[in-house]
């Protein structure tokens, strides 16, 4: 607790008067792209197995938290919070979808095995958007105010494609929803190449979920190999 509190301290000297003035200038938006960037290069190091970096990443992840908290304090009244207020949020939330962890005694669930504690968890998630919705209304500006609520709401469209299709397909097989691949009429593409290509890694990322695969992680796993065979290769020509 002692070092979290004091990076929280370098954290808000950096943002200061007096303190550097490049982050200074950050805004939320500004942000955003280097929460994407540290978050693949954790899992890049936790996929590898690679703990020192993974320490270090962990390190960098945490580092956007406290700057995004660190902005956040200079918000109006009203919209203004801390990190004290982002732990406590996620502390409540950890509780609140964790009943067969947190609800002791007889009225609370009997969750026993991980399946039962995902459907819990998906179940709540549900009850938590409606709330929000007002009844089902979307209140999380999804898709504008007023929106019906969505089963795909929290999927970010800034994921990567293959990770945000197993989210979406996934989201729509538990609400039994039909989808398949789309075909545009393209005019400058007769034979619509794009259209089917995308098509097969739909299919494919399909696959991957039905067999219980990470669609991201396994083509992640794949490069690397590819990356590995180029340095062996690089390496053999010097």
């Amino acid at each position: 607790m002692s070092a979290l509190l004091d990076v929280v301290a370098v954290m808000d000297r950096l943002r200061s008067p007096g303190g550097c003035p490049w982050d200074a200038e950050q805004t939320h938006a500004s942000l955003a792209p280097y929460a994407v960037e540290e978050a693949h290069e954790v899992a890049e190091a936790a996929e590898a197995g690679d703990l020192p970096a993974l320490r270090e990443e962990l390190g960098d992840l945490l580092l956007q938290v406290l700057f995004h908290a660190r902005v956040a304090q200079e918000a109006p009244d009203g919209e203004a919070f801390d990190l004290a207020d982002v732990a406590s949020v996620l502390a409540a939330k950890l509780r609140r979808r964790h009943p067969h962890v947190f609800a002791v005694g007889p009225d609370g669930p009997s969750v026993t095995d991980a399946d039962g504690v995902n459907r819990q968890w998906d179940a709540i998630k549900a009850a938590e958007r409606a709330d929000r919705s007002g009844g089902g209304e979307r209140g999380d500006g999804g898709a504008g105010a007023g929106a019906p609520a969505s089963v795909l709401d929290g999927v970010p469209a800034t994921l990567p494609a293959l990770m945000r299709a197993q989210k979406v397909l996934g989201r729509a097989r538990k609400a039994g929803i039909a989808v398949g691949p789309v075909f545009a009429d393209d005019p400058d593409d007769p034979d619509n190449a794009g259209s089917e290509i995308g098509a097969e890694l739909l299919a494919v990322v399909a696959r991957a979920a039905a067999a219980g695969v990470d669609a991201e992680a396994a083509l992640r796993a794949q490069v690397r190999g590819v990356v590995a065979q180029v340095h062996d290769a690089e390496a053999n020509a010097r």
